[in-house]
């Protein structure tokens, strides 16, 4: 907006140092006026003006604050589908997401009028084992990406397990989301066919301060010791640094959808939910603690010699034992109407579509998730009932095809 001094010297140089006093004045002030209604304008619409670099050398929608609302969407391959076809799709997506990160319709858009801007869209785009074992690529695998082990607590469900490639598209505005989804799967419809669609959520820009660690359905902070963006933690844990070239500067993701339940974890008075957690509900401090970000004490007692943080904790039993068991933790939350075979006409199922981002699945996550499965009292408030992993291609710049070295 042309500042307020701009305007008003402006107006004085047209008419002479008198302007003011013979009519420039009141020009100025419309002009003013004028200025100031663009610029509220421009602020009620800047969620939708906002955008987020889809080049570089790693994808994005990992290394950035979650956005408000998010899809996971699977694909399987149709049965006649080729490395060379694979390609193709590749530069098709390519060109989409190019488009739709600055909040431009894709080519042939049939209604490009809903795309009225970014609104820090991002898209990112992984392959799961079945498709290295489909199209015989299993020597241009990453190391330590495999399917995890099946754990004792899990009741997985086909429906939201699994799954050839991964779309994840990400947006602060769900209209935009929901319209970039659907162009992305029109360009994807000769080439592979949903498995599954998976939506989730965080707070909407503006309802907590930046930096504010998120809250699950269950009330507790989630993400508390994630690596800093742009450090060298972030850079060791998340990003594969050696092996195949498509994968370099690429990572690993886990997707688990655990399904809360809610009605019996509400009914627990607030000392049995801390304890179950091992951190404080009001401001997700470590018992024992006094702040979010104070060092987990494993090691402090009570007046009784009993352990401060239980045995049974969750935050005990996930907390790395060793450097390698370090990885990205990223928690959206779902809510949908119930289905399967026990659920209760229009009942609830609310959880977690939990992501892990880790160079190494095998080394990083699968430990974790080992020690939880064995003998974590969350347990008991919550159920996996989807998971899958898929290996996420770098980055492209601009002029590249997304995971060419993989298929050409």
């Amino acid at each position: 907006m042309v500042s307020r001094r701009q305007l008003l010297l402006g107006a004085a140089g047209l008419a002479g140092g008198s302007a003011l006093a013979g009519g420039g004045g009141a020009i100025a002030a419309e002009a003013y006026k004028r200025g100031f209604a663009e610029a509220e304008a421009a602020g009620q619409i800047r969620v939708a003006k906002a955008s987020l670099p889809w080049s570089g050398k790693h994808q994005a929608g990992i290394e950035s604050p979650s956005q408000a609302h998010t899809k996971f969407v699977a694909l399987d391959l149709k049965a006649e589908i080729t490395s060379d076809d694979m390609l193709r799709w590749m530069l098709l997506l390519t060109e989409d997401i190019a488009a739709l990160a600055i909040g431009e319709p894709i080519l042939a858009d049939p209604s490009p009028e809903l795309i009225v801007g970014a609104a820090n869209l991002s898209v990112t785009v992984g392959f799961g084992p079945s498709l290295f074992k489909k199209l015989s690529l299993e020597e241009k695998m990453p190391t330590g990406f495999a399917e995890i082990p099946s754990f004792k607590i899990d009741k997985l469900r086909p429906e939201f397990t699994g799954g050839d490639v991964l779309l994840h598209v990400s947006a602060d505005d769900l209209q935009i989301l929901a319209h970039a989804t659907r162009a992305l799967l029109r360009d994807s419809e000769s080439f592979a066919d949903v498995r599954w669609i998976q939506a989730g959520f965080t707070n909407a820009i503006g309802t907590t301060p930046p930096g504010t660690t998120q809250r699950n359905l269950m009330g507790q902070v989630d993400g508390t010791d994630n690596p800093e963006f742009g450090s060298k933690n972030f850079a060791n844990q998340v990003w594969i640094e050696d092996g195949p070239p498509w994968a370099v500067g690429g990572t690993q993701l886990v997707l688990r959808r655990i399904r809360m339940h809610l009605d019996t974890w509400d009914s627990l008075g607030r000392p049995q939910k801390e304890q179950t957690i091992g951190r404080y509900l009001h401001n997700g401090a470590p018992l024992g603690g006094k702040s979010e970000k104070d060092p987990i004490d494993l090691d402090a007692t009570n007046e009784f010699g009993l352990k401060v943080i239980p045995e049974f904790a969750h935050i005990r039993r996930a907390s790395a034992k060793n450097m390698d068991e370090l990885f990205f933790r990223r928690p959206f939350n779902y809510q949908d109407v119930a289905t399967g075979a026990n659920s209760k006409p229009g009942e609830l199922e609310s959880g977690l579509l939990w992501t892990a981002y880790a160079k190494d699945l095998s080394k990083q996550y699968v430990p974790v998730q080992t020690r939880l499965a064995e003998f974590d009292l969350l347990n008991t408030w919550t159920t996996p009932v989807g998971s899958a992993v898929f290996a996420i291609a770098r980055g492209v710049k601009p002029g590249e095809i997304l995971a060419e070295e993989l298929f050409a």
